[in-house]
């Protein structure tokens, strides 16, 4: 067999990729105010990236519970489902393919952001020290403190199980062609698998079967919804922001990759931990994770180019998501396919504003969406 590349085609579940660059989910906070909807500026941006093999969506919050930034999009109103059908429609059009990420960032929130200014929801109420959020101050928009968080109650976790089935419904009818579970990056569902954040004595904390229960439960649902080979999951094994310090994260991790093979569902999306200051997955535990799950995998984490074909290369990938080099590059599989040098992303304008930075950053080569 020939070894993959970037540009050789895949299977992903239902769908099949013209290649395997995937724009990674990118927190860009630009939806619509009031109420965080999708308008015509984010169709556009989205569709002029619609080469990539995969366009995972921005990071989407499945309630306004789950909400921890200001202008980031949501998908539990009619309205949004209605921008976000502007959005898929025009990627769409374009050729392109997507997949919605459901988010709900748990302690990482401030109560100007809940419904009636109430606290944020966690496994356990334990603040994090250095998480921040962002709100929007009399003065203007502001990263905060994130408030301390109340523990959940048992008989709440069933709410936020039926808030990700009727997410990924709203999902499906917005357009989507996949949907991805967000278990990454120190928010809600990472907080339950977390040594350290996850201090229940129920049924969803002690061992580590029950602090990946709500995980596995979450994912059931979107099976549920979708069928398993429209279903991915993000996991971010040794993240360390958010205060996550996971003192089984290897094995929690194998254990629901285990679990992820036994539901067949389409893709395990890993956020390499290197970017936030945690320690470089090991070839073992790449290899381990390959052993456990007999699907597609997909790694994100500063790739460049020829790291991402040496990934490939290794069998312990199947694709590579890259994210700033999309912000700045809508074209980049052109980009790449001619050699072509890259645009430098402008970090100024990568949260919130408007087309500076979002919809105007030069093409070369191939055409695409304008």
């Amino acid at each position: 067999m020939t070894t993959p590349t970037l540009l050789t085609p895949l299977q992903l579940g239902r769908l099949q990729l013209p290649n395997r660059m995937v724009m990674a989910p990118l927190t860009r906070s630009r939806a619509l105010q009031p109420s965080d909807i999708p308008g015509e500026m984010n169709a556009r941006y989205y569709a002029q990236r619609a080469t990539a093999g995969l366009i995972v969506s921005e990071a989407t919050q499945i309630s306004r519970q789950g909400q921890g930034y200001a202008f980031t999009p949501g998908i539990y109103t009619d309205a949004q489902v209605a921008g976000w059908k502007l959005v898929t429609d025009a990627v769409h059009a374009a050729g392109g393919r997507m997949a919605m990420q459901l988010w709900h960032v748990g302690r990482i929130s401030h109560h100007l952001l809940q419904e009636n200014g109430q606290a944020p929801v966690a496994p356990s109420a334990i603040r994090s020290d250095t998480g921040e959020s962002f709100v929007v101050l009399p003065e203007g928009p502001k990263r905060v403190p994130c408030d301390m968080p109340r523990a959940l109650e048992t008989g709440e976790i069933p709410g936020i199980i039926a808030d990700y089935r009727r997410a990924a419904e709203r999902a499906l009818t917005a357009g989507f062609d996949m949907l991805e579970l967000h278990s990454a990056n120190g928010y809600l569902l990472q907080q339950f698998l977390s040594t350290n954040t996850n201090q229940r004595t129920d049924g969803y904390g002690g061992s580590l079967e029950n602090r990946a229960r709500i995980v596995l439960e979450a994912i059931d649902a979107l099976i549920d919804v979708a069928g398993a080979d429209r279903v991915g999951v993000r996991i971010s094994p040794h993240f360390i922001r958010h205060d996550i310090q996971d003192a089984q994260t290897e094995e929690i991790h194998l254990y629901l990759a285990r679990e992820f093979n036994r539901r067949g569902i389409a893709y395990i999306h890993i956020a390499e931990p290197d970017w936030a200051g945690g320690p470089a997955l090991s070839e073992a535990f790449r290899q381990q994770l390959r052993s456990a799950y007999g699907g597609r995998i997909i790694v994100c984490g500063n790739y460049t180019r020829e790291s991402a074909e040496a990934r490939l290369g290794s069998g312990t990938a199947d694709a590579v998501a890259f994210g700033r080099p999309y912000i700045a590059n809508p074209d980049l599989v052109a980009r790449f396919e001619q050699g072509a040098e890259l645009n430098k992303p402008n970090p100024a304008t990568f949260y919130g504003g408007g087309e500076e930075g979002y919809t105007d950053y030069p093409l070369v080569g191939a055409t695409v969406a304008a």
